[in-house]
């Protein structure tokens, strides 16, 4: 099984997967309403605006692992991201990135390497994936990365299909 045939839930409940992205770059970060890193959301979704019509998408996994720090419900963390951040981009059902209750997405997104060469769990909050339009990871952002990065911006980039 691939990564675009796991099955997922949206925030919102409804069925899906990531294979209703074939074909696009995506970003996929495991996000939390209630950290440090929080203000990434504004970058993230910066980032989604300025490439979404060029194949592109942001999707966000909110993850309460570290430090509790998305606790909120579903309709809590739609709203939070929406009136503060004015998220659009994608977000799916609280998941676990990490132990063994690890979703299935991410055991195949964990395999990834870093930029040091180091695969295994997410650190952090704000851990960034992106996966190339054929569904194959490319690329492993740590959370202190911002979505400016260029270096995260030069990947993303060369992942456009159009």
């Amino acid at each position: 099984m691939g990564i675009y045939d796991i099955p997922l839930q949206t925030l919102a409940g409804e069925s899906g997967s990531l294979g209703d992205f074939a074909g696009k770059a995506v970003l996929v970060v495991n996000v939390a309403s209630k950290c440090g890193l929080t203000p990434q959301y504004a970058g993230l979704e910066r980032l989604h605006e300025q490439y979404a019509d060029r194949g592109f998408s942001v999707v966000g996994f909110p993850c309460n692992q570290f430090g509790g720090q998305e606790p909120g419900s579903a309709e809590e963390i739609q709203e939070f991201c929406s009136a503060t951040y004015g998220v659009t981009f994608p977000m799916f059902a609280k998941i676990d990135v990490n132990g063994s209750g690890r979703h299935p997405v991410y055991a195949e997104l964990v395999t990834a390497t870093d930029a040091d060469g180091e695969a295994g769990d997410v650190q952090w909050n704000f851990e960034k994936f992106l996966i190339a339009p054929d569904g194959q990871v490319v690329g492993r952002f740590r959370p202190r990365v911002t979505p400016e990065d260029d270096t995260l911006v030069a990947a993303i980039e060369k992942q456009l299909p159009r």
